[in-house]
C-alpha cells in the first residue's frame, strides 16, 4: 500500500483521499483551511456527497486518513503527492493556474529536503501542455532537482460527477494517466489494479487533452439534446422520447465509428438533413446555434485540407478516393469531390485513384446526379493503379482508405509528400513530409 498526501480538501481531493484510505492506503489530506482539516480529523465530510461521511469516518477511525495544514510535513511523510486544487477560469477565460503553481512550489520546496524519491501527481484539470510548460518548471525551480530523474511527475485526471462521486470512483468509465518515469506510473497502476476497467498509460499531454475532450463532449451532448428537444417541441413532438430512441441505437448513434478525428462528412444524407433541420428550426422560431455551427465546422475541415495541400507546394496531386466514403461510387456532396474541384480550379494537376468510381465509370453505371459532375473531366483523371498515381504526383492526398493502397503508401510516406485525411497507419504522426489532418 502507498503513502499519499492529497493537496486540496475540495470536492476532488476529499473524495480521492477518503477512497484511497478506504482502499488501505495511508493518506494525509492537506489544506490551508483549518475548518476543513478539523472536519476531516473529526471523521466528518467537509462537503455534501452521498456516502462520503461514512467512508471518511471509517478511514479516520482506522488511522489511515488524517488531515493537516502542514504541507511540508505531509510530503516528508508520504511517497507521492496528489494535487487536487481548483483551476477556475481567469478573466480571459483561460485556465487559472494560481493554486496549482502555488502547491507545486510548496511541494518542490519540500521534496528537496527528502532523501527518498517522491512522485508529484497532478489531478487538477489543466489544458494540454500545462504539465510540461508550467508544473514541471515550477517543481524543478522550487526543488533544484530534475523531474523524471530526481523526483517523479504524473498527470492523472479525474472523472467524478458530483452526487455520484463514490460510485464513479469505484466503477469508472475511464482510467487514464501519464508519467515521466516508471516509478510514478507504477504507483498509479497499483492504485487502480482492482478497478473494473483497464488503465490507459499515455503521455502527459494526451492525458490532459482527454480530460478536456471528455468534459467538452458532455457539454456538447447536453446542448445537442436540448436543441433537438426544442425543435421537437415546436413541431409537436416529445423531445425526450426522440432522444431516448436515438440512444437506443448503439450500432450507429452510440458508437465510436463517428468519433474518429479526420476529414469532413458528406454523402446524400447528412449535409441535406442538417440543412433541413436548420430550416425547420428557423420556420418554427427555434434558435439552433449548434446545428448552425455543424456545417460551418464541416466546411472548415475542407478548408484545412486545402491549405495543407497548398502548403506542400505541389503542382500535381494524386487523390486516393473521391467518393464520399470507401466502398461506393457515390459522389453526392462528397467533401473529397469538393476538395478536388477547388484544387483543380487553382490550376493543380489532379489525378484520382478510386476503384469503385472507376468500376462504375467503366461499366457505364455512374449516373449523372450522383455528384460526378462536380469534378471536371473526372473519367479522364481516373488512374487504375495506386503505383501509377504515386509515381506521377508531387503530393499524395489520401481521402479514403483502401486496403490495397496501404502498403504502397506506407512505403513512400517517409520520403514523399503525403497529406493524410483518413490515417493509413496509426503509428504515423505529422513530421514534415507526412502530414495528418488531425494527428
Amino acid at each position: 500500500m502507498a503513502k499519499i498526501s492529497v493537496f486540496g480538501i475540495g470536492y476532488v481531493g476529499v473524495v480521492s483521499a477518503a477512497c484511497l484510505a478506504d482502499d488501505g492506503h495511508e493518506v494525509v489530506a492537506v489544506d490551508l483551511d483549518p475548518a476543513k482539516v478539523s472536519a476531516v480529523n473529526a471523521g466528518l465530510s467537509p462537503i455534501v456527497e452521498n456516502g462520503l461521511d461514512e467512508i471518511i469516518a471509517r478511514a479516520v477511525a482506522s488511522g489511515r486518513l488524517r488531515a493537516t495544514t502542514d504541507g511540508q510535513q505531509a510530503v516528508l511523510d508520504t511517497d507521492a503527492s496528489f494535487v487536487c486544487v481548483g483551476t477556475p477560469s481567469d478573466e480571459a477565460g483561460a485556465v487559472g493556474l494560481k493554486y496549482v503553481k502555488g502547491v507545486c512550489a510548496d511541494i518542490g520546496q519540500a521534496i528537496k529536503h527528502k532523501q527518498s524519491f517522491h512522485s508529484v501527481i497532478i489531478r487538477s484539470t489543466i489544458v494540454p501542455g500545462t504539465m510540461d510548460e508550467t508544473c514541471v518548471p515550477v517543481l524543478e525551480e522550487a526543488s533544484g532537482m530534475i523531474a523524471g530523474q530526481d523526483f517523479g511527475v504524473g498527470y492523472y485526471p479525474e472523472f467524478l460527477r458530483e452526487s455520484t462521486a463514490i460510485a464513479d470512483y469505484y466503477d469508472p468509465g475511464l482510467i487514464v494517466f501519464g508519467a515521466l518515469e516508471d516509478r510514478t506510473a507504477q504507483i498509479l497502476k497499483d492504485i487502480n489494479a482492482q478497478m473494473p476497467v483497464p488503465s490507459h498509460v499515455v503521455t502527459l499531454k494526451t492525458a490532459e487533452a482527454v480530460k478536456y475532450a471528455s468534459n467538452s463532449w458532455r457539454a456538447v451532448k447536453v446542448t445537442f439534446a436540448n436543441e433537438i428537444g426544442n425543435i421537437a417541441k415546436a413541431s409537436g413532438v416529445d423531445g425526450q422520447q426522440v432522444m431516448k430512441l436515438i440512444c437506443a441505437d448503439t450500432k450507429v448513434n452510440i458508437s465510436p465509428y463517428f468519433m474518429k478525428p479526420g476529414f469532413a462528412f458528406g454523402g446524400s444524407c447528412l449535409p441535406k438533413d442538417v440543412r433541413a433541420l436548420q430550416h425547420l428550426a428557423a420556420r418554427t422560431g427555434v434558435p439552433s446555434p449548434l446545428l448552425d455551427s455543424v456545417l460551418i465546422a464541416n466546411e472548415a475541415q475542407i478548408d484545412r485540407a486545402e491549405t495543407m495541400v497548398a502548403n506542400s507546394g505541389a503542382k500535381s496531386v494524386g487523390l486516393v478516393g473521391i467518393a464520399f466514403k470507401p466502398g461506393t461510387d457515390d459522389l453526392r456532396e462528397s467533401p473529397l469531390a469538393e476538395l478536388a474541384s477547388r484544387l483543380i480550379s487553382k490550376g493543380l494537376e489532379l489525378r484520382v485513384y478510386d476503384p469503385y468510381v472507376s468500376q462504375a465509370v467503366a461499366g457505364g453505371v455512374s449516373a449523372m446526379g450522383r455528384g460526378n459532375d462536380v469534378v471536371p473531366d473526372l473519367p479522364s483523371r481516373l488512374v487504375g493503379k495506386i503505383e501509377d498515381l504515386i509515381a506521377g504526383s508531387d503530393v499524395i492526398l489520401v481521402g479514403n482508405r483502401y486496403e490495397e493502397t496501404i502498403a504502397p503508401l506506407n512505403s513512400v510516406s517517409e520520403y514523399r509528400s503525403l497529406v493524410d485525411l483518413t490515417r493509413i497507419n496509426t503509428s504515423l504522426r505529422s513530421n514534415g513530409t507526412y502530414e495528418g489532418i488531425c494527428w
